[in-house]
């Protein structure tokens, strides 16, 4: 552990400061990523987050130093049993129901909402950590949730494009057009894993899920070839 730190890990004023500004400071670096991404959950929600949740464990801190000094008494009388962890574990809780909400299906069978849900969940998680003064797990956590968030992210697209797996969503004039996209998909040498026909007002629509061939797995050649079709209306990459 490190060592210099250990004034600010005792409950006096200026280790709670500390360990406030920790919270929000943390949250709201990983707040910042998501607000420039233009998330639901931004930079002041996760800042209040952060601070919310580093006072859960900071009033369970106060309530054992209480009862060990101004209240000893009284605890000695009505003989109540302390549970350091109820605060947190009910932050923990509320944070669920809160990250579900951010959670949309929106169009094409996507699902917007689940790295933000995780992303409260993980700052709650890392606040409680500075509440309780766990300084060197704070700093390590918000580095490795920063990276995560803005330096993982074109190497999951990347990664994903590797695997020549390509989703697709495409309109056409109807369903009966299924059929020659489907020939044009198999001529190009791809395999097709799914077609989900969605229902809905002309024009008609459907997600086709496919694999690439390690010879002709240029997504870009894929999607030109489709456009180029005269029953195809517009088609588009789903990339979750």
């Amino acid at each position: 552990m490190l060592h210099f730190l250990d004034p600010l890990r005792e409950f006096t004023f200026a280790g709670v400061l500390c360990r406030l500004l920790l919270a929000m400071a943390c949250a709201g670096l990983i707040g910042y990523g998501r607000t420039r991404r233009g998330c639901a959950a931004g930079l002041r929600t996760y800042m209040i987050i952060g601070v919310g949740a580093a006072m859960s464990i900071l009033i369970t801190l106060y309530e054992w130093q209480m009862l060990h000094t101004v209240w000893a008494d009284i605890l000695a009388e009505v003989g109540e049993k302390f549970d350091a962890s109820r605060l947190a574990s009910q932050a923990i809780t509320g944070i669920g129901f809160l990250g579900a909400g951010t959670i949309l299906k929106v169009a094409h069978q996507q699902v917007n909402g689940l790295t933000t849900a995780t992303g409260l969940f993980t700052t709650v998680c890392l606040s409680i950590a500075a509440g309780a003064g766990f300084y060197e797990c704070v700093i390590l956590s918000m580095l490795l949730t920063v990276l995560i968030l803005n330096v993982m992210t074109p190497l999951e697209v990347l990664f994903k494009r590797k695997l020549h797996n390509i989703t697709l969503n495409i309109e056409m004039e109807n369903t009966e057009n299924i059929a020659e996209i489907s020939a044009l998909i198999k001529k190009q040498q791809a395999s097709i894993y799914e077609i989900d026909i969605e229902a809905g007002p002309a024009p008609a629509s459907a997600i086709f899920i496919l694999k690439m061939s390690k010879e002709r797995g240029s997504h870009s050649a894929m999607l030109s070839s489709i456009a180029e079709m005269d029953c195809v209306r517009s088609v588009q990459e789903l990339i979750s």
